[in-house]
């Protein structure tokens, strides 16, 4: 791991760590309340060098750069090929989301009845130094072009990010997929990051589509389930908390509930006598969350109505919670209010960026190798050249008869977990030799009663004593044909490897060439065709040769005398002489027979299904040129695979980018 990225990780825990509550005092000078303090002890405070290093500048000079980090890999599109730290905003329509939101940004937010959201937004506060003016961007992609609007002032956000929406996802009420951003720097508000998902719709209305809510779920989804992202639900505090859509989706994928922080919104809208529930479910004691839970209040309908400013709203929330006989006591331990909520969401941004530094630069040079080596057998694509594009045919076929001299030399590189063709070919041909031996077996156990009744009903002049020549070659000849059967099998099985594994090699190296890809598969099956036949009409021409009985007199004699010495394995004390001596001829005859089967057989199937076949099989593919076929028409590119280059090139610039950025990052 880079060095810059492990430090980040070390110091961005330090600095979570050392977040400590601020003091009621210090809370009521955030929200521009004073105490009994006297205004001289206020300047004083104020006028204080130690308050250079509060906590704003301590993120300014620790956690924003690495908050920044993890936005300019989000603005690189790296979240398209693996996850990065977020926070995304939940909730049911009319959630107070969206209040929230303003809140938090200081801007006035798309309002309304139905679907509000309807894109993911992503929204980048920015803290400046006192003194710097406001500066707003907005950026999205509408078919496949990148457009980006500059905001002077907080007025023009709501209207941009309207316009932006239809741009987006179009005029009506569906929704979209593709992200708009929100960047905003400004003193007022705090460093955080947050992605904010379109408000869970139970039923559709109007022109909504009629699946909008199986929609929007579908994308809430996508975002909470990854590890990486923290949910903050938002839920209106005068409903049942366990019924709400949003905190059962986001326990679906969190059931323990590290991920997931609750924001109770509406506090004025609960009813008398229900404060007691409100102030246990904040207090994590009704529907248990491992990050627990805040409150806040931000401005209403009414609010808007009557031109209350983000400002003004913020003063008016500390006095309602300050003054309240039941919310009071969460304010004072900081559980209640928008500024809290900010320190808050701060805090765990930093402790979850502070968990995945370490994984993530790992995580893009894995996935980095993998899409380069993806793109690498893809190809480059087709050069327009006349000249070249022929060369790029020819080196095409090279490649793809070069794996096929590989595979029949059982040398072709086979990835974990698999095996080479030539290893099951293999497997095939000890299964015949398997069978060959246990027809053997069987042949000495039961040879005594076919010897017998053979001798019953076959004998001739000769007299006791003297073995019948055409009993014994009647024998012989009849268990030998009964392993032909077997052989075709084992034949119809060595083809079916071949044939797929052929076609396998085939689709991988013309796969992108639909045209290329049939012609291929045409020889592939012309030719295998031909040589199983002869294959076949080989194996019967072989089982015909072995009704000639003949072996070779010093390895008959050999195999004869090793039979007679493990005679007692067979013979019985009431067998007479020349039944054991037939006995002892038959199995002799036969295990001459079996060895020479055991390697014929394969040796015929090697020859014409490995040798002939790929050769012949080259040499087709190399003619492919010299047919009438087009050169252009050949290789004329699948729509998809073409597409899939276009967007595995895409990946790996990102990817590269982000391995960049994060190797020359110096988050100290």
């Amino acid at each position: 791991m880079h060095n810059s990225v492990r430090s980040a990780a070390v110091q961005l825990t330090s600095v979570a760590a050392s977040m400590k509550k601020p003091k009621r005092s210090d809370i009521m000078q955030m929200n521009g309340e004073t105490s009994g303090t006297a205004p001289e002890a206020q300047k004083s405070n104020s006028d204080d060098p130690r308050r250079c290093m509060s906590l704003d500048q301590h993120y300014e000079e620790k956690v924003r750069p690495c908050i920044d980090l993890i936005d300019s890999l989000r603005s690189l599109g790296v979240e398209k090929d693996l996850a990065l730290p977020a926070i995304a905003v939940i909730g049911d329509q009319s959630s107070g989301k969206s209040s929230v939101l303003e809140a938090l940004s200081g801007v006035a937010l798309p309002r309304g009845s139905g679907i509000v959201t309807r894109c993911p937004l992503i929204l980048k506060l920015k803290k400046v130094k006192r003194g710097q003016p406001w500066a707003g961007w907005l950026t999205y992609k509408h078919d496949k072009q990148c457009y980006r609007f500059d905001l002077t002032n907080p007025g023009e956000v709501g209207k941009a990010v309207a316009d932006a929406q239809v741009a987006v996802a179009g005029r009506g009420e569906g929704i979209s997929r593709e992200m708009i951003s929100l960047e905003i720097k400004s003193t007022e508000v705090p460093d955080l990051t947050l992605i904010d998902l379109p408000g869970i719709a139970r039923v559709a209305v109007g022109n909504q589509p009629k699946d909008i809510g199986d929609q929007i779920k579908s994308m809430i989804r996508e975002y909470i389930s990854k590890q990486e992202t923290i949910s903050l639900v938002v839920v209106p505090a005068n409903i049942d908390i366990a019924t709400t859509e949003a905190l059962k989706m986001a326990n679906e994928v969190d059931p323990s509930g590290q991920r997931t922080l609750g924001v109770l919104t509406k506090p004025d809208l609960v009813d008398k006598g229900a404060e007691e529930t409100v102030v246990n479910t904040v207090n994590n004691l009704i529907v248990s969350l491992k990050k627990g839970y805040m409150i806040v209040k931000c401005r209403g309908q009414q609010d808007i109505n009557d031109n209350l400013t983000l400002e003004k709203a913020i003063q008016k929330e500390k006095a309602f919670f300050k003054d309240h006989p039941h919310f009071r006591t969460l304010m004072d331990n900081q559980k209640a209010t928008i500024p809290c909520l900010a320190e808050r969401l701060t805090k765990e941004l930093v402790e979850h960026i502070a968990k995945s530094l370490p994984k993530l630069e790992e995580q893009i040079d894995k996935k980095l190798g993998q899409t380069a080596e993806k793109l690498k057998n893809l190809g480059d694509g087709v050069p327009q050249n006349q000249h070249q594009m022929t060369n790029f045919l020819i080196e095409k076929i090279k490649k793809f008869n070069n794996h096929l001299l590989e595979v029949i030399r059982a040398e072709e590189a086979v990835e974990e977990g698999n095996t080479r063709m030539f290893a099951k070919i293999r497997c095939q041909f000890s299964t015949w030799k398997i069978q060959l031996d246990k027809k053997a077996n069987k042949l000495e156990e039961h040879l005594r009663d076919e010897v017998e009744e053979f001798a019953r009903t076959r004998r001739g002049k000769e007299l006791p004593g003297f073995i019948n020549y055409k009993t014994f070659e009647g024998i012989v000849k009849e268990h030998i044909q009964d392993m032909e059967e077997p052989s075709i099998i084992v034949l119809r099985n060595v083809a079916e490897i071949i044939r797929c594994h052929v076609n396998k090699i085939a689709t991988s190296h013309f796969e992108a060439f639909p045209n290329l890809l049939r012609v291929t598969k045409v020889n592939v099956e012309d030719l295998r065709e031909q040589e199983n036949r002869n294959a076949e009409e080989k194996l019967h021409w072989q089982f015909s040769m072995e009704k000639t009985v003949y072996s070779q007199d010093c390895l008959y004699s050999y195999q004869l005398s090793a039979v007679k010495q493990r005679g007692t394995t067979f013979a019985l004390v009431t067998m007479n002489a020349d039944l054991k001596e037939m006995t002892q001829h038959v199995s002799a005859y036969f295990k001459l027979a079996s060895d020479r089967l055991a390697n014929q057989i394969p040796l015929i199937i090697h020859y014409h299904l490995l040798d002939q076949y790929i050769g012949h099989l080259e040499i087709a593919m190399m003619g492919i040129l010299g047919q009438d076929h087009a050169v252009s028409w050949l290789l004329r590119e699948d729509l998809n695979k073409s597409q899939e280059r276009e967007a595995l090139k895409g990946s790996v610039e990102r990817l590269r980018k982000a391995r960049h950025l994060l190797t020359t990052s110096v988050l100290i």
